[in-house]
């Protein structure tokens, strides 16, 4: 009888089941988040790991159904509220596929999205032999192909666009100082409207010269914690962030490891294997000179660079929570 009633049209149907729910926060998470600067979001590169469960999910589940379904229970987490979309690196998104995305967030919450590779790489990535690629620093195919959908698809949750530059050579592209150039036209042409960051894996192309190139474009320095790039100290002497538009880091991976050789030794990715205390401690204090200066502030780990991503932000947040807490921690100017 009771499942016969279901028929009836005014019976209301039963709720589907979840496919993926969020873990409840801990009470030191959400300490740490009423104690956060209120323009900084945290987060992670992707969401599609299954080794989180307990730690972001509330079950085992397989990649690709986290993948379509486990955004929503991510951003529910208070310590969450960015993530990096990485899928566009390969392939450029359409506005539609964004829009999904950006119905499983809160308001609050902004996606970082990384620009299609073939806007940073000289040489065709796609083909078989070494040839140059058309769509180098090509601005109508950055707007068309990958602004236009990320804004219309994203609207107000979008955040910065990242423009990554792997390492190149200096003389594939001129040297130093032709690639600055190029780069300044390319940044120039842009359509206004997106906080736009460059993240550069050439130490050489780190110059002097390198803060007055953004400043004239307005365009954000990416800081990032990777063997092949300069060293984050390094970077934070050179491209203060008290005159960056916004603070963009991106914590990527642990010093003397390869990408292949970090993820075998870290999967399934849910728990710190190589503690990585000086860059939390280095991004902690970038986080609150932002925060000083009126910056917003994004960050974002990987795996990679301690082994979970997730609780690398998590131990990052309680980090800048204490400082918070308590200003008078000299442990900051050390």
């Amino acid at each position: 009888m009771d499942l016969q009633l279901g028929l009836f049209p005014d019976e209301p149907a039963p709720p589907a089941p979840a496919l993926v729910g969020a873990v409840p926060p801990s009470s030191e998470a959400l300490a740490a988040a009423d104690r956060l600067p209120p323009g900084l979001r945290m987060g992670t590169s992707s969401w599609s790991f299954p080794g989180w469960d307990g730690i972001v999910y509330d079950r085992r589940t397989s990649q690709a159904r986290l993948a379509r379904h486990g955004l929503a229970a991510y951003a529910a987490h208070p310590l969450l509220r960015t993530v990096g979309v990485d899928r566009t690196y390969y392939r450029p998104l359409a506005a539609e596929d964004f829009r999904s995305y950006a119905s499983d967030v809160p308001d609050d919450f902004r996606f970082l999205v990384k620009a299609d590779r073939l806007l940073t790489t000289p040489l065709d990535p796609e083909g078989s032999v070494r040839r140059a690629n058309p769509l180098f620093l090509d601005p109508a195919w950055a707007r068309d192909q990958v602004i236009g959908p990320m804004v219309e698809g994203l609207g107000p949750k979008a955040g910065p666009l990242l423009f990554q530059f792997s390492p190149i050579p200096p003389n594939l592209v001129g040297g130093r100082r032709a690639f600055h150039d190029r780069l300044e036209r390319f940044l120039s042409a842009l359509p206004d409207g997106p906080l736009y960051a460059v993240e550069l894996r050439t130490p050489a192309f780190l110059d002097e010269a390198w803060p007055q190139l953004l400043e004239a474009t307005g365009a954000a320095h990416c800081y990032n914690v990777h063997p092949a790039m300069t060293p984050l100290d390094r970077q934070l002497s050179l491209v203060s962030p008290f005159y960056q538009p916004a603070l963009v880091v991106r914590w990527m991976l642990h010093a003397g490891l390869r990408y292949e050789a970090a993820r075998d030794r870290y999967e399934p990715f849910d728990r710190i294997v190589d503690e990585d205390a000086a860059s939390r401690e280095r991004i902690a204090v970038a986080v609150l000179d932002a925060a000083v200066a009126e910056r917003p502030a994004f960050v974002i780990a990987n795996n990679k660079a301690e082994g979970s991503a997730p609780m690398s932000i998590f131990r990052l947040a309680e980090r800048i929570a204490r400082w918070e807490a308590d200003p008078s921690d000299d442990s900051r100017d050390s």
